[in-house]
């Protein structure tokens, strides 16, 4: 009888175990990008916007980006990794050679079906756009992108309030501190969601942003994408801004999009605009970016015209700056 309930025992628990190590996935996804950008009018021909993210002139090349994650029912790790100039202007704060590699690297806790523990490096919350090329609609990147955070380091823990309700409360390194903290403060992050619409707010050693992102599909090929924040510290040059990204679908493997954007200085130069903060203070800009969105399989072609007016010139020169772009995206 004991060797029964034992066997049975042994049974059952090599059947859990069993479970268990199925319901525990590893994946390795990422992507290539490597795009052309010339100039129309306005500057030298090497002149870019102080936003893009893909501000290099000819033949360029973007990032390999690897995405290691495994996802247990209770537990897990995403390690993100970037090679190439857009993962070094991403990660541009890291001083170890090892980390300037690195994205995202956090471990999480899904303690309950409501509440989430996230530990370590991971992409900023605010903001409509991200690192990666392959979230984006547009292929470079927008000025309130551009001069926002990129990643925080710390401890998140994420609510799920119900009703399409969600709330994030934060914990975090000095702002771009990624590796480690340089000076003993700490920033703390909020977020409130609902139904698609995030409100978010930094505060970061006497300085604070504001940020709303959010997006409503008006029909079922008409999406319209918002963003808007306003940043302002006691000893640090401010911005605000705001961005609409309308994008239509023609079909299956082509969609075409427009990001209008107004930029505004406050406060001082941020250089977001100009070097000189002599001739660009509290200067201003508007940048419309047309973005033609191709899929053939895993692969996105995405041709790009955009264009950048300043209210100083801040073109080597001139107040506008026209230019394209044909950039190329694999994703896996």
């Amino acid at each position: 009888m004991k060797k029964i309930i034992f066997t049975l025992l042994l049974t059952t628990s090599l059947m859990v175990t069993g479970q268990e190590k199925e319901e525990k996935t590893f994946s390795l996804s990422g992507s290539v990008d490597t795009y052309f950008r010339g100039n129309i009018s306005g500057g030298n021909f090497d002149t870019a916007p102080g936003s893009s993210f893909a501000n290099q002139a000819g033949f360029a090349l973007g990032m390999i980006n690897l995405v290691a994650a495994y996802e247990g029912e209770k537990v897990g790790f995403v390690a993100d990794m970037v090679y190439g100039p857009r993962g070094a202007d991403a990660v541009f704060n890291s001083v170890g050679n090892s980390s300037s590699i690195v994205n995202q690297l956090y471990a999480y806790w899904n303690v309950s079906d409501k509440v989430t523990l996230t530990m370590g490096n991971f992409n900023t919350f605010l903001g409509y756009e991200v690192i990666s090329p392959t979230a984006n609609f547009n292929y470079s990147t927008s000025y309130l992108f551009s001069y926002g955070p990129f990643s925080h380091t710390g401890l998140k823990a994420d609510f799920d309030l119900g009703g399409d309700t969600s709330l994030m409360l934060a914990v975090l390194n000095p702002t771009d501190a990624t590796e480690y903290n340089p000076n003993g403060s700490y920033a703390f992050g909020a977020q409130l969601g609902f139904s698609g619409q995030y409100f978010n707010f930094l505060y970061d050693q006497g300085a604070y942003e504001l940020d709303f992102t959010g997006g409503f599909d008006l029909s079922e090929t008409f999406f319209l994408g918002v963003n808007a924040a306003y940043f302002s510290g006691d000893d640090a040059p401010g911005f605000y801004g705001a961005a609409i990204y309308p994008q239509i679908a023609t079909s299956d493997s082509f969609k075409i999009g427009l990001r209008a954007e107004l930029f505004q200085e406050t406060d001082g130069n941020f250089e977001a605009i100009g070097t000189d903060p002599l001739l660009y203070t509290e200067s201003s800009v508007f940048a419309a970016t047309l973005t033609g969105n191709y899929s053939i399989g895993s692969l996105t072609i995405i041709p790009e015209l955009r264009l950048d007016s300043a209210s100083e010139a801040a073109f080597v020169g001139d107040k506008s700056l026209s230019s394209f772009a044909l950039a190329a995206v694999y994703s896996f």
